[in-house]
């Protein structure tokens, strides 16, 4: 996201990716490094204390028992479980104390996953503190959690350390984080020279496990023939997976291929239904587009509340369309106009 290493978990300015010297100017893209922040109800306490009194996992009074799970190795542990979630471990530390005791460590690094998060975007209490942030993410990608390899890995692109960030990314790949995939591969992309076909590799290995960004970022090497070949009507299929996933850009290049029957039959029908649900949920070229499509067929004032927006969000082009349209309507259809677009919240979305 998201398109390789990443500001705050915010999303990045519409810029377009791969460079626009390699792609049309309508289909744009996330920075792969963009993450949805997640939503965290951080501890009072402070969260500085890395000593932490974790006990190791103990299996001594275990070690006859068939159903042990501290005894299988940790390669095997970590494949079955280092993607879960902290709502995944509770529930599988309840079903019997083997898995209790097994996935203790998975849990700890729950702790300092959180923590790091604090310390990134100073949450919690605590002022914003990079080091410490890598500190806990690092603390909890030792204890085998993925989610942590892969803020560890955002971490230190952002700190200019790519080589590291890369390694982290690879760990939470191999692991089969769909996340870690995704960054993996557009990393892959990215570097020089590009290792175009193992970015490939990952990022379809993200895709077909359901990870939206990555759906989208397979489906532009595709559509830019930037992998074994271009491929328009693969690129559609993975366009349109991901915008029924909830991506914006999706939508808005979905929308784009209808329109003009590229990958996809030529629809005007499912072109418009794509193109107000991206613009529904905040994509300015979306906005402008679907505003002149209202302002075609004579619904004025809704055109002006869609270029509105896209004005605000700074497709200067917009402003000179409502502009004309301005001077064709009443002064209270204008005011309503502008009451709606300043009360407009975006529909929410998938930024994964």
């Amino acid at each position: 996201m998201a398109a390789a290493g990443p500001t705050e978990y915010q999303m990045m300015n519409q810029r377009t990716w791969p460079h626009k010297s390699d792609s049309g100017p309508r289909f744009t893209a996330f920075s792969f490094m963009s993450k949805t922040p997640e939503n965290h109800n951080p501890r009072k306490n402070n969260p500085t204390n890395h000593n932490l009194q974790f006990n190791p996992i103990s299996s001594s009074n275990q070690e006859h028992s068939t159903d042990n799970f501290t005894q299988l190795p940790n390669d095997v542990l970590l494949k079955i479980a280092a993607t879960f979630t902290l709502p995944n471990l509770r529930a599988a530390s309840q079903v019997c104390k083997s898995w209790c005791d097994a996935l203790r460590p998975l849990r700890e690094a729950m702790l300092f996953l959180k923590y790091g998060k604090n310390f990134k975007h100073g949450r919690g209490g605590v002022e914003v503190n990079l080091n410490k942030a890598l500190d806990s993410f690092l603390q909890g990608a030792a204890r085998g959690s993925t989610l942590a390899m892969v803020d560890a890995g955002l971490l230190y692109w952002e700190m200019g350390r790519k080589e590291q960030g890369v390694s982290f990314y690879r760990k939470a790949a191999v692991l089969g984080d769909p996340a870690g995939q995704c960054n993996l591969g557009i990393s892959l992309l990215e570097a020089n020279p590009p290792d175009i076909e193992e970015a490939i590799k990952w990022m379809y290995k993200a895709s077909i496990a359901g990870y939206v960004r990555a759906q989208y970022q397979l489906a532009l090497c595709l559509h830019k023939g930037r992998g074994p070949s271009r491929d328009l009507k693969e690129a559609a299929r993975w366009y349109l997976k991901a915008a029924e996933g909830g991506y914006v850009r999706a939508m808005y290049n979905t929308a784009i291929c209808y329109s003009v029957g590229e990958g996809l039959s030529q629809s005007h029908k499912l072109a418009r239904k794509w193109m107000k649900r991206a613009a529904d949920r905040g994509h300015s070229k979306a906005q402008f587009e679907h505003g002149l499509s209202i302002f075609s067929e004579g619904n004025m004032m809704k055109a002006v509340v869609y270029l509105e927006l896209a004005t605000r969000a700074g497709e200067t082009a917009a402003d000179h369309v409502k502009y004309v349209i301005l001077q064709q309507i009443s002064t209270s259809s204008r005011d309503r106009a502008m009451l709606l677009a300043d009360n407009w919240h975006p529909l929410p979305s998938s930024s994964r």
